[in-house]
C-alpha cells in the first residue's frame, strides 16, 4: 500500500512532488481515493500513461468512512481488495497534502497494517508542516488539533481552552477548518484570543496566491478586513 502526497493545486507538480512519486504512480492500478473526479485529475496532471477507465478505484471519504468505524464498511473493501493480485500496488491520495493526515485514509492503512499488507508512506508536501516552518512560531512543541467545533459557543471554549494550554505548555496549536468556514473562524480568533497572542494564517500553500502572516491578534483586529479566506485551503495557528 502506497501512500501518495497530493499538492494543493496542479499547476506544477514538478515544484512540490519527488519524480520518484510519479514513477511509482506508474506501477499502480487500483487506487483508494477521497473523490474519484479529482483523483483522475490528479493522475492526468501527474502525467499517469494508463487509460483511467481500466483503473479500479474505491471510495473512502468522510461518509464511507463511518460505516469502517461502526464495522460495515470493511467487509466491502475487502471485497474489493480480493480482486487484486498478488504483488500488486494498491495506492492512496488524498484530496490534497498527506494521506492519513486528517484523512481518511488511516483507516485503510489500519487494516493493511492488521493484514501484514506492507504500507510505503512517499515524501510530498505538508500544509502543516510547511505552515508551522513559515509561521514563526515555536516548532518545538505543537499539537495539531485537526477541526474546532462548529457550534459557536463550543467554538469558543475550545479556542480558549487551546490558548491556555499554549500558555501552561508553551506548545503551538495547529488546526484546519472547512474553506468555506474560514472567515468565521479568522473573525473568532480576532475576538477571542488575547491581544498578545500571535496568530498565523497560512493559505494557498505551494500555490502562487500564497499567503502565510503572523501577527499579534491584537493587530490581526485591524488588518481583518484586507484578508479573505473564503474557499482558500488555510492552517491556522497560535503561540507565543
Amino acid at each position: 500500500m502506497i501512500l501518495f502526497p497530493v499538492p494543493i493545486g496542479c499547476e506544477d507538480l514538478c515544484r512540490s512532488l519527488p519524480g520518484w512519486n510519479l514513477q511509482q504512480l506508474e506501477g499502480c492500478r487500483h487506487f483508494i481515493v477521497e473523490e474519484i473526479r479529482t483523483a483522475r485529475r490528479f493522475l492526468r496532471h501527474a502525467g499517469y500513461r494508463h487509460p483511467l477507465d481500466e483503473d479500479f478505484f474505491y471510495l473512502l471519504n468522510e461518509h464511507t468512512a463511518s460505516s469502517w468505524r461502526s464495522g460495515t464498511g470493511t467487509a466491502d473493501f475487502e471485497s474489493w481488495i480480493a480482486r487484486i493480485g498478488d504483488g500488486e500496488d494498491v495506492g492512496v491520495l488524498s484530496e490534497a497534502g498527506l494521506p492519513c493526515v486528517a484523512d481518511p485514509g488511516a483507516l485503510a492503512v489500519k487494516w493493511a497494517h492488521e493484514h501484514n499488507v506492507e504500507v510505503v508512506p512517499l515524501v510530498g508536501p505538508s500544509s502543516l508542516m510547511l505552515a508551522l516552518m513559515a509561521s514563526g512560531l515555536d516548532g518545538q512543541n505543537f499539537v495539531f488539533n485537526g477541526y474546532l467545533p462548529v457550534d459557536a459557543a463550543q467554538r469558543a471554549k475550545r479556542i480558549h481552552e487551546l490558548e491556555r494550554r499554549m500558555r501552561s505548555e508553551h506548545q503551538t496549536q495547529l488546526f484546519i477548518e472547512a474553506p468555506y468556514r474560514n472567515n468565521q473562524l479568522l473573525d473568532a480568533l480576532c475576538s477571542l484570543l488575547q491581544s498578545e497572542t500571535r496568530l498565523c494564517v497560512a493559505c494557498d500553500l505551494t500555490l502562487p496566491s500564497q499567503l502565510i502572516r503572523t501577527l499579534p491578534a491584537g493587530r490581526w483586529k485591524s488588518e481583518r478586513s484586507k484578508t479573505d479566506l473564503h474557499k482558500r485551503n488555510t492552517v491556522f495557528l497560535f503561540g507565543e
